[in-house]
């Protein structure tokens, strides 16, 4: 090999990348926490457990699932969530929250009633290797920075969009509980000093659960378990359920997913460690199949509320206590879910919609305010169609069509960027 070769392989980057400043040590961890960080962990795991479980619950009671493995899957997801979040944020010293593929769920209800549910768990370990080994190849960076950066946020703001619309549509239906939480939301976001007194949306939380509370409108089942006990689904491995579900799986989480989260993070000022991601993904996406749960990924609405505020060098300590109380749901999952499923659809709908709300708006300057504009349009109505051939998610051909539409009539924006 000649020097320059070596010199030029020794200049390249690391396949996984490697932290830029130590690790997080627990003095230091206790001086950078402050109240503001642990209410965006103390919403990023309420969002979690109300909307997202939602979702996964309807999708595994229509397919059949047994009590035991839903709140099986429950505990899984949340616990590689925290396994996740918690080593990747000391690591890196930055906010990387993961969570579960919400997309993935969706899709796994129609397989679910032609496949049992042996294969979709076979489907998931494979997905989870496949997906590990391509963080390991080095390729998930390379193809992420490929993409502007505008397509993908047009892509996270077509996903967010429905967030900002639960509002309204919450609002229409149910004033008594949203109203007050909004007002509650613009007086304290108004005022620079009663917010940091109280952060607003954790005011719009508190004077929305009074409002359900004084309607008698809180319904908690008392029966059933407290403590989650994980249920081992042997896999089966069928050519029907991974040729269905593998690619969709495994796009959703490294396109869609760990996509959006990583731009998310560095819209916030982080930039989110691609690959490093994506190893991390793949493992925890195995830990989830032997809970019988949806793949792992780097997801975008928890990052957007780990970094909703506060400043960003100390932001990872959000994530830290996020992790900590994902660890505290996993074991707690079937008390935890019928306590937050007790409340009324509109106050979820509106919480998550409110937290929602500057990630949102900065997803869409980021979006449309500079270059690639036509192809961040074609992204984001793609996107917000819903146009899902061969059952891959929308958000996956939103990218492609853009970015394919951007190259053909962005030449210029491409070639600047390319100097730049």
């Amino acid at each position: 090999m000649s020097s320059s070769a070596r010199r030029a392989r020794s200049a390249a980057p690391p396949l996984i990348e490697r932290p830029t400043s130590p690790p997080a040590q627990p003095r230091q961890f206790l001086r950078d926490l402050a109240p503001v960080y642990g209410v965006n962990a103390v919403i990023g795991v309420v969002f979690g457990i109300t909307g997202p479980v939602a979702i996964t619950m309807t999708v595994g009671i229509a397919g059949g699932l047994t009590d035991a493995q839903l709140a099986s899957w429950v505990c899984g997801m949340f616990f590689s969530a925290g396994a996740a979040t918690l080593v990747m944020s000391i690591m890196y010293r930055r906010p990387l929250g993961f969570a579960w593929s919400i997309p993935g769920t969706v899709l796994l209800g129609p397989s679910l009633q032609d496949l049992s549910f042996a294969e979709v768990v076979g489907a998931f370990f494979t997905s989870g290797v496949l997906i590990l080994a391509l963080g390991f190849s080095g390729v998930v960076r390379k193809v992420m920075s490929a993409i502007p950066l505008p397509l993908v946020m047009a892509m996270v703001a077509a996903i967010f969009l429905r967030f900002g619309l639960d509002i309204v549509d919450s609002s229409r239906t149910d004033p008594s509980v949203v109203v007050p939480m909004l007002i509650t939301f613009v007086v304290l976001s108004a005022s620079r000093r009663l917010s940091r007194v109280v952060p607003p949306i954790l005011g719009a939380l508190a004077v929305g659960l009074l409002a359900v509370l004084s309607a008698g409108r809180f319904n908690l089942e008392h029966s059933g378990p407290v403590l989650a006990a994980p249920v081992f689904t042997a896999p089966h491995f069928t050519w029907a359920a991974q040729l269905e579900l593998v690619v969709p799986l495994v796009l959703t989480v490294l396109v869609v997913q760990n996509g959006q989260g990583a731009a998310v993070l560095r819209n916030a000022g982080h930039e989110a460690p691609v690959n490093a991601s994506a190893v991390a993904s793949g493992a925890m996406s195995v830990v989830n199949a032997c809970f019988g749960a949806v793949s792992a990924c780097l997801t975008g609405p928890t990052n957007a509320l780990l970094t909703g505020s506060g400043e960003r060098d100390r932001q990872y300590t959000g994530a830290i206590v996020y992790a900590v109380l994902c660890f505290a749901a996993a074991a707690f999952a079937p008390l935890i879910t019928r306590f937050m499923l007790g409340t009324p659809e509109a106050f979820i709908l509106a919480l998550g919609g409110i937290a929602m709300l500057a990630a949102l708006r900065q997803a869409f300057v980021s979006a449309f305010s500079a270059r690639f504009t036509l192809g961040a349009l074609v992204t984001f109505l793609v996107t917000v169609a819903e146009f899902d051939p061969l059952n891959i998610h929308a958000a996956f051909w939103g990218i492609l069509i853009g970015y394919g539409v951007s190259r053909l009539l962005e030449r210029e924006d491409h070639r600047e960027a390319a100097e730049a």
